[in-house]
């Protein structure tokens, strides 16, 4: 073995921000004049006799093997074993369930799906989902020549679907405030300034447990998980115990279509809402990063997390169909849950049930905002956004990157004002959420398709789809691709000025600013992550699998 002293040797390098560092081991970055980083491997971050430097010998590798640097916060005593990634499986199941909260936005988003197609559509809509993989992932698997600009365009893509995700969960919370009212003052309102005042509010104490309260979030996602169990069956039980219930031919069989399209389309549009309960799967992987043993710990928290959420969510689902009384009041209300939880008699329950319910949601947000964060940090990191190096800078007192906090916040509170005070407004935000992820997981998925029709192999992997993955590939790539057609198509007929869905312009506008981007910045500055991997390849470091 060597020895300690040179298997700890120091070095002040350049990071891709080009701010000085100082790194111990592991690879070192340069510069070149073109922007282009050029790595070259040193030594793994071990210490003297074995010990490593915060990570298990999986991490250590996945990090060399991705030319990226360990930036993010580490628990425990430095430079020993007893210094871990703060994330444990427990902790990032809870942060992508929370997350996801499938049978708490069953509650709160499905009304679209109920003018369209009433009891019965909504139920046979229910089962949609898609299982997808990470944009990062995906670029590393195209086409050599298209690897950059794929990988660019993704960034951008999944930028904006992450951004619209917390905008759309601050749109609700300050909805369920208005909600926990109504149940003793049915005509209250917000007035739009309200409405602005309480979304500038939550964003703010989002940001608090994003930056200085950031060392408590692995508790707060283990709490949250538990939070998430216990708080479906609180709702659930009193629900089937003290509501009237609708029939079983109407939950089942009795097809309508009140929103102005015919049969088909209406089906088919209400998908669109049905899918945002279900996307977040992948919103562990951008903690990657600080969550121990990450390469099989991240899939297996995306798949358990996924398979747990659509089964509570189809309860769900089926509870309130049964539960929320006669379909036309339903449509009418812009609420529909406050009649869910007014149906028990019970006013002080009814509060109690809206109260947990905009806790946990509330939890979400968090998560969703430490998500965001993280992936528009990683991207300026790349040299992929304006302002680059001001986002991609990480508070080296707390170890979290503060400024992509900020930025992000920013950015969603202007989304977060459109048509502000609407149902409008969320339907938009939703609709933005779901193209800018969807168009982030045809890429990734499309491009480790190409590979697997081709026979071209993939690199050993700790979890893997296995002889099912190209078929599972397959449908995710075409159905992502349906879903973002709908997601085009207002919610209702006729459709107005006022009630027009505005989210395929904001798609489109930011397709337009990406590509602009590129031209002028990225193909000069912006480093693919794929570019990082084949560095690492050619300095000797391998592939291989545990």
């Amino acid at each position: 073995m060597a020895s300690s002293s040179s298997l700890r040797r120091r070095s002040v390098e350049r990071d891709p921000l080009g701010q000085s560092i100082e790194m111990k081991g592991s690879f070192k970055v340069s510069e070149m004049s073109d922007d282009k980083r050029n790595i070259d491997y040193e030594t793994p971050m071990y210490g003297g006799d074995g010990e490593q430097w915060g990570d298990t010998e999986n991490d250590l590798r996945d990090m060399e093997r991705l030319g990226k640097k360990q930036e993010f916060k580490l628990s425990g005593r430095r430079h020993t074993m007893a210094q871990k990634r703060n994330f444990n499986f427990l902790s990032a199941l809870g942060f992508v369930s929370i997350y996801m909260a499938t049978w708490e936005f069953v509650l709160v988003s499905l009304s679209v799906g109920l003018a369209n197609g009433g009891f019965a559509g909504l139920f046979w809509c229910g089962s949609s989902f898609i299982v997808t993989e990470d944009n990062t992932t995906g670029s590393e698997f195209a086409p050599p020549e298209y690897q950059r600009i794929l990988s660019y365009a993704s960034g951008w893509m999944s930028t904006l679907g992450w951004i619209a995700g917390v905008a759309g969960s601050v749109f609700v919370c300050t909805s369920q405030i208005n909600a926990i009212i109504n149940v003793t003052a049915p005509d209250y309102a917000f007035s739009n300034w309200q409405y602005t005042l309480i979304i500038v509010a939550f964003i703010l104490l989002t940001i608090v447990f994003n930056t200085i309260g950031a060392k408590t979030l692995p508790a707060l996602e283990t709490l949250s998980l538990f939070g998430h169990l216990a708080g479906f069956l609180v709702v659930l039980v009193p629900l089937w115990v003290l509501c009237p219930k609708n029939s079983a031919n109407e939950v089942f069989v009795d097809y309508q279509t009140n929103g102005g399209y015919s049969a088909g389309p209406a089906f088919l549009i209400s998908q669109v809402t049905i899918l945002y309960c279900n996307l977040g799967s992948d919103s562990v992987v951008h903690i990657s990063e600080e969550v121990e043993d990450a390469s099989i710990t991240v899939p297996r928290c995306m798949m358990y997390s996924f398979v747990m959420n659509i089964g509570l969510g189809i309860i769900m689902l089926i509870t309130m169909l049964f539960c929320i009384g006669p379909l036309d009041a339903v449509i009418e209300s812009d609420v529909p849950y406050l009649i869910l939880f007014n149906r028990t008699g019970i006013p002080g329950l009814s509060v109690a049930l809206n109260v947990i319910l905009f806790v946990l949601i509330y939890a979400g947000n968090i998560t969703a905002l430490a998500t965001c964060a993280r992936e528009m940090f990683a991207f300026a990191r790349d040299k992929g956004l304006p302002w680059s190096g001001w986002i991609g800078e990480m508070n080296r007192q707390w170890n979290v990157p503060f400024n992509s906090v900020y930025a992000t916040s920013i950015v969603c509170l202007l989304l977060s004002l459109i048509n502000l005070g609407s149902t409008v407004a969320f339907n938009t935000v939703v609709s933005v959420s779901v193209l800018g992820l969807l168009s982030t997981y045809m890429i990734s998925i499309g491009c480790v398709l190409l590979k697997r029709i081709k026979g071209e192999p993939l690199p050993p992997a700790r979890w893997s789809l296995g002889r099912c993955g190209i078929w599972i590939n397959g449908f995710a790539f075409f159905y992502s691709a349906f879903i973002i057609v709908f997601s085009c198509f207002p919610s209702y007929l006729p459709v107005s000025t006022a009630d027009a869905n505005w989210a395929p312009l904001v798609w489109f506008a930011v397709i337009i600013i990406s590509g602009v981007m590129y031209v002028f910045h990225g193909k000069r500055h912006y480093t693919a992550p794929v570019e990082f991997v084949e560095g690492r390849k050619s300095a000797g470091v391998g592939l291989q699998s545990s």
